[in-house]
């Protein structure tokens, strides 16, 4: 894969896109360039123009769905195996406490208010 994009930057830049330049790249970015990879590459890129095959790639690329839709909702949880009445129980609802509401004396002080006195603040 090193050995590909070498080779899209050798292009970007208007560079013929050898195997001694390609391996120069990999090198330059801490690589070590495979000379297998690099010889069967450009062996396969050998008579084409990237251009041309960057624009049949995305042609390709527009039918494929990529990201999401959503997806469907998790399965529910099945029933234990240890009978179905415990499955048949109604959730029970939680009872939801309410907060009590403080008296804050028309504002609030988050450094504790008059008890603070004399405080750095």
């Amino acid at each position: 894969m090193q050995e590909l994009a070498a080779y899209m930057l050798l292009k970007i830049s208007g560079k013929e896109g050898s195997a001694d330049e390609i391996s120069q790249v990999i090198a330059a970015g801490g690589g070590e360039a495979n000379a297998d990879a690099i010889s069967l590459l450009l062996a396969d890129l050998e008579g084409k123009d990237v251009n041309e095959l960057l624009s049949s790639g995305m042609t390709k690329l527009k039918d494929v769905v990529m990201g999401g839709g959503g997806g469907g909702g998790g399965g529910g949880g099945g029933a234990s195996s240890a009978g179905g009445a415990a499955a048949a129980e109604a959730p029970k609802e939680e009872e939801k406490e309410e907060e009590e509401e403080m008296d804050l004396g028309g504002g609030m002080d988050m450094f504790g208010g008059e008890e603070a006195a004399g405080g750095d603040y």
